[in-house]
């Protein structure tokens, strides 16, 4: 029994792979066979309403579906679940794969809280994000990433809506250090039009999380065609970037807010910058010594001239 549990697991595991489900949508197309149609009519609910159940016991799941317990308990033992809380986390990460504005903040709302209790409870995780962060950060994968942004003719960074925000930033800080980075931003077809001027030379990075934007998708997928290196940076590693790139760090956006929380991927991106700039020290120090004198000289920073002249006009 065992065995064919485990036998189970990882057909659904390769299937989730190679074919973008969830591990919970893997396993219920696995075990068909095992189900009548009332259960299988039962899971398809369960799968397509997540932000409805994932945060129920296995006695309210069944109160909210209008069967008994048994039946729940049962049906997720069809699917390859030894235990419920298994079967709950999988529900999560699917739900987590789902995500949209709507879906956020409907799950959001159904917490009894305070406006006051909701502004928190969202710094609350926010500050969980960031310390997840902390606990479970690759240094090695960065460090290797800064080594290839020190070797890359050209360093293209994909984000696309609030991601661009993302991209922009590590663009911006790479170029202050003295490589070649840009993150393009405009239409599909800008996208696309700079991904094809990439070779074997370049990196692509590619910012992305949840279900992940189809333009980042595919612009990670023609650059790996072309020989690319490419990097993601997202927040599970069952994420279509996390599969598609060559490698990846993962930070968690997980939020009540219907524009989920960067706190987290703005703290690696920071990481990433501190990386690759004592991956070459001297040479960010002279870049950052001259950009200091330009600044210096071009009046680049703020000065009130008109200070202690107050009242004269």
């Amino acid at each position: 029994m065992v065995q064919s549990t485990d036998s189970h697991l990882a057909d659904a595991g390769a299937a989730s792979n190679s074919h973008g489900l969830s591990v919970l949508e893997s396993r219920f197309a696995a075990a068909q066979s095992k189900l009548n149609p009332s259960r299988r009519k039962l899971v398809r609910m369960i799968l397509e309403n997540p932000e409805d159940t994932y945060y129920l016991s296995s006695r309210e799941l069944a109160k909210r579906y209008q069967v008994d317990a048994a039946t729940i308990v049962r049906t997720i033992q069809a699917l390859g679940y030894g235990k419920f809380a298994e079967f709950l986390a999988d529900l999560r990460t699917h739900f987590v794969t789902r995500l949209t504005p709507y879906t956020v903040l409907k799950a959001a709302s159904r917490e009894k809280r305070t406006v006051a209790d909701r502004v928190r409870h969202n710094m609350e995780l926010d500050l969980r994000n960031l310390q997840a962060l902390q606990s479970t950060v690759d240094s090695a994968r960065i460090v290797s990433l800064s080594k290839h942004v020190k070797k890359a003719r050209r360093i293209l960074i994909i984000g696309i809506d609030l991601a661009a925000a993302l991209s922009w930033y590590l663009a911006y800080g790479l170029m202050t250090l003295g490589f070649a980075a840009e993150a393009p931003t405009g239409s599909t077809g800008n996208v696309q039009r700079r991904v094809r001027t990439l070779n074997s030379r370049d990196l692509l990075i590619a910012i992305s999380f949840g279900q992940c934007l189809r333009d980042t998708v595919e612009a990670a997928q023609r650059a790996r065609k072309q020989g690319v290196r490419t990097f993601g940076i997202t927040d599970s590693e069952t994420t279509p970037i996390a599969r598609i790139c060559d490698e990846s760090c993962f930070a968690s956006v997980a939020s009540p807010s219907f524009g989920g929380s960067y706190v987290a991927p703005v703290s690696l991106l920071g990481a990433i910058l501190i990386a690759c700039a004592h991956t070459q020290t001297s040479r960010a120090l002279k870049l950052l010594r001259r950009s200091e004198e330009e600044d210096r000289t071009d009046h680049r920073w703020y000065q009130n001239h008109s200070e202690g002249n107050e009242g004269l006009e």
